[in-house]
């Protein structure tokens, strides 16, 4: 069993604190495991009597059958669990004032979840731990539904540093594996190449995207795959749905609306398949509305969607910094800063980037990812938009390099990516 000490920290941090606790997360990253393994397990190490530890899978007929469900039938008459027969069973497995701990696998498949869970609240020896895999469902809508009582934790696939605990060996020979097949924790059962890719392809295919075109009744899935392959293809580069609209047209001879794009754009985020950044001005700290960079979830969906035909190790490397600071709890956006310059007499303006701009509280990180600096034209290229900030917060580069964390006379660090991603300290550096 791989273990996730972030999460299983995040959710101990969180217990009893009369919030529903909501783990969301694409599917296949390791939630059940979380939750019914690694939290669970925590609970009775800690003396937890298990008859106070109440498990129920929505997913699972070994579970449905406790309550006189069949997941055959639920298929077949495309509906929810019933939620009386459910809160019933619930109710007759709290039979004293002691303090219980109620852990619900994939709960969307409920039906009138929210309602149901609303009802637990009131129970005060009764702490709360749900799954699921669409944030539509259980971060924007559920949150509200609990008028400010539900407390989300994101689950990602492995990181990096995870992967590796797993995986041992060379820490180098892991970030080539790494950054091809992603970190899906199913991939360790698969033996060989071969394995590993079919694992993904069918994933991406025949369950995130069917159960994307389920959902919101998606009409032309045709449509949709050529957006997922665009996203795939445009990794971190600058987009918005018009853009989209335009170069399918231009490229793929598909006329697809903005409305469409648009449309499709929030299906495959809420579904967590890719996640979106928002540009900031570092100067005017302010946000511009469009266009956005898209980064993928896992780099092994985006590189099997495309048939690892664009494995280029420097867009991957970005996504992968990119998640490894979602995955340590910060906003990310995309900065951006106005610098002038002059170039043969003629004065000019222009904007300059910086890959993220990671923030969490009161603490603030500028990160370039340079796959390699070569020259010192390359260097100066890489800290320039770095330079041109005038606040205190800590500028960091991150290269491909093996080497150690270093300072220059700027007060910008530059640091190789495999101390990056396996030192989680490495921005206090």
């Amino acid at each position: 069993m791989i273990e996730r000490p972030l999460y299983l920290q995040r959710l101990i941090d969180r217990m009893n604190n009369g919030s529903i606790k909501i783990i969301t997360g694409i599917r296949r990253c390791g939630k059940s495991v979380l939750l019914f393994d690694l939290f669970a397990g925590y609970l009775t190490k800690s003396g937890i009597d298990e008859d106070h530890i109440i498990k129920f899978a929505f997913d699972s007929d070994e579970y449905l059958e406790l309550i006189g469900e069949n997941i055959i039938d639920l298929s077949e008459s495309k509906r929810k669990v019933d939620p009386h027969k459910f809160s019933d069973y619930i109710k007759g497995k709290i039979i004293d004032d002691g303090k219980y701990y109620l852990l619900l696998d994939e709960v969307q498949q409920l039906g009138s979840f929210e309602t149901v869970l609303n009802g637990f609240q009131y129970k005060k020896n009764l702490d709360v731990y749900v799954t699921g895999s669409n944030s539509k469902f259980l971060s924007s809508d559920i949150i509200t539904e609990f008028r400010g009582r539900g407390d989300e934790v994101r689950v990602y696939p492995l990181s990096f540093k995870e992967f590796y605990s797993a995986r041992g060996g060379d820490k180098y020979e892991a970030w080539e594996e790494y950054h091809i097949y992603g970190g899906m924790p199913a991939l360790f059962e698969r033996k060989n190449d071969e394995q590993k890719t079919a694992y993904l392809q069918t994933l991406i295919s025949s369950v995130y995207l069917t159960d994307i075109i389920e959902r919101n009744k998606v009409l032309y899935k045709d449509e949709l795959d050529s957006i997922v392959d665009f996203l795939c293809s445009a990794i971190g580069s600058l987009t918005n749905p018009k853009k989209i609209s335009d170069t399918l047209k231009s490229v793929k001879g598909k006329s697809i609306s903005d409305i469409t794009a648009k449309a499709y754009l929030s299906y495959l985020t809420e579904a967590f398949l890719f996640i979106e950044a928002k540009r900031f001005d570092v100067k005017g700290k302010k946000y511009f509305g469009t266009p956005l960079k898209y980064y993928a979830t896992d780099v092994g969906l985006r590189n099997a969607r495309l048939n690892f035909r664009q494995v280029e190790e420097n867009h991957i490397m970005e996504n992968v910094i990119f998640n490894e600071l979602k995955i340590r709890g910060y906003s990310v956006d995309v900065g951006t800063i106005e610098a002038s310059e002059t170039i043969d007499g003629v004065h000019k303006r222009k904007q300059l980037e910086i890959d993220f701009v990671a923030s969490k509280g009161s603490r603030k990180y500028y990160v370039q990812s340079a796959y390699e600096m070569p020259t010192e034209e390359k260097l100066r290229q890489e800290k320039k938009s770095l330079t041109k900030i005038k606040d205190s917060f800590k500028k960091i580069i991150v290269v491909k390099d093996n080497i150690r964390p270093q300072i220059d006379e700027n007060g910008i660090v530059t640091m190789g990516l495999i101390n990056f991603l396996l030192d989680e300290n490495s921005l206090d550096f």
